[in-house]
């Protein structure tokens, strides 16, 4: 190897040292105006900005939107309009989806049945048994809402804080604004259920922006598990290449890089240095993080019998647990299928029992593990769904539209108070008429649990001071927490 960094040293002539050096100039003068190019330079914020609660985010994304109604906003007087038109006191107008503008919009109550669950009494279908069993641990917010009624943008602006794409992600924001507190594994992980074919439809396609670093630097960026292989692409060494040979040609390359650094003056030229030397601890770190055959019986069998499903939510579930305890700082999990305008009563029993017992079992086990305490849990679709009906209407076979005006999701964990309900919406879940909780609240509260002003967490990007929680005004939600 040494050879070739000497025939490198060799070539860099006068001529070279020119040229790299007008170039360097250019592009420092071209930098800002570049979608996504680092800003040199650019300044962090010292953070804390108080003390934290939480450490840690675990997030459960469910893609597709949960209906609220069948789920967690209990409406029993709505039995009643089965089959009626949706009041226009109470529709007002409201935008719509091309897929309802210009139909009538009949009331479809849900066929499911709710029972008040732990001391706190409140509500819980019986699609959800297991979280049902941990209520007291759970705070539901009932009165989320965005801005967004189709699925892209409204996914998009969750898990980055804007609808249109390109900007950072929450993860990355964490990783940027917290740095890290390991060395060994990324600071954002993000996990991808496997998708089977039992029954399931309207699943939409996941895309890398939504645990994009934008324009961040590319090293706080979400690193993806793969579901089958390795589960980091090209994590193992190429036939015939061995870990003594892999350092070797690591140190030689890190020492061009470096020379490279210095002659342009680029900081993702370091990302690239670090995230090589990251990808080499992974070789060992990840390949035990990933075999479950460490785990007790008992634990695995918390977390129900999908676990032993290579790529399932339980088995994520697990994995996140793991990872929690080797102190990742984020980990997002994606569940696909929630999209149901159509026989949603024979959709979405097997999508929760997908992530019912799942969920449950990683609450508990992170609380007999003591790190519920500062490992925040977040469980939340993109948006709600319709009161009104699509497709077929009849006491057992509904579907339901896109609804971004109020839904439902809840929040465990890091200094949340467990056991209550926050928020209100009318008799038919289609308006808010208490505490509203916007998405931009829902980012700067748990920035705030993690020890985070949201309004000083920024990286100046043409021209603006960007944040998670953007320009709007965001609040803190104190109610709901201890």
């Amino acid at each position: 190897m040494q050879h070739l960094i000497d025939e490198y040293h060799r070539l860099a002539t006068r001529r070279q040292f020119l040229r790299h050096a007008g170039a360097g100039i250019g592009a420092s003068a071209v930098a800002s105006l570049l979608p996504g190019a680092p800003v040199p330079g650019a300044r962090r914020v010292e953070v804390p900005h108080h003390r934290p609660r939480a450490k840690r985010v675990i997030f459960l994304f469910m893609a597709g939107a949960p209906s609220q109604l069948d789920l967690f906003d209990y409406k029993p007087n709505l039995a009643e309009q089965f089959q009626k038109p949706l009041p226009k006191s109470i529709s007002m107008g409201q935008r719509v989806t091309a897929m309802t503008r210009g139909r009538q919009q009949i009331v479809a109550p849900s066929m499911f049945g709710f029972e008040r669950r732990g001391e706190g009494g409140v509500y819980w279908s019986e699609l959800l048994p297991h979280l049902g069993a941990v209520a007291d641990e759970i705070c539901v917010i009932k009165s989320l809402n965005t801005n967004a009624i189709n699925h892209d943008p409204a996914k998009t602006f969750l898990c980055t804080g804007h609808e249109i794409p390109g900007k950072a992600s929450m993860g990355a924001w964490l990783s940027y604004g917290l740095g890290s507190m390991n060395r060994d594994l990324p600071d954002f992980v993000v996990l991808t259920s496997a998708f089977w074919t039992g029954g399931k439809r309207n699943v939409q396609g996941l895309y890398s922006r939504l645990w994009s670093s934008g324009f961040l630097p590319s090293r706080h960026q979400g690193v993806a598990f793969q579901v089958a292989g390795d589960p980091v692409l090209f994590l193992s060494n190429p036939s015939g290449v061995d870990a003594e040979v892999r350092r070797r040609m690591l140190d030689a390359l890190g020492e061009l890089n470096r020379k490279h650094r210095e002659e342009i003056g680029d900081p993702e030229i370091d990302t690239t240095i670090a995230q090589q030397e990251m990808a080499f601890r992974m070789q060992a770190s990840v390949p035990e993080l990933t075999d479950l055959s460490t785990e007790p019986a008992e634990i695995l069998e918390m977390y129900g019998p999908e676990v032993h499903k290579q790529g399932s939510f339980a088995r994520n579930c697990v994995l996140a647990r793991r990872m929690i305890e080797r102190d990742v700082r984020f980990v997002q999990l994606f569940h696909r299928g929630w999209d149901h305008h159509s026989i949603l009563p024979k959709q979405l029993p097997g999508q929760a029992y997908d992530i019912d017992q799942p969920s449950a079992a990683l609450i508990l086990d992170l609380k007999q593990r003591g790190l519920l305490d500062d490992t925040l849990i977040v469980f939340a679709g993109e948006f709600g769904r319709t009161v009104y009906c699509q497709g077929r209407l009849k006491r057992d076979d509904y579907g339901r539209d896109h609804h971004p005006r109020c839904f439902s999701g809840w929040v465990a964990g890091g200094g949340v108070r467990g056991g209550i309900e926050y928020g209100r919406t009318d008799d038919f879940s289609y308006n808010i008429v208490e505490n509203p909780v916007a998405v931009r609240d829902l980012h700067a509260t748990l920035l705030h649990q993690l020890g985070i002003d949201h309004e000083r967490l920024v990286f100046p990007f043409q021209g603006l001071d960007q944040r998670l929680t953007g320009v709007e005004s965001a609040r803190v939600v104190h109610d709901i927490l201890s």
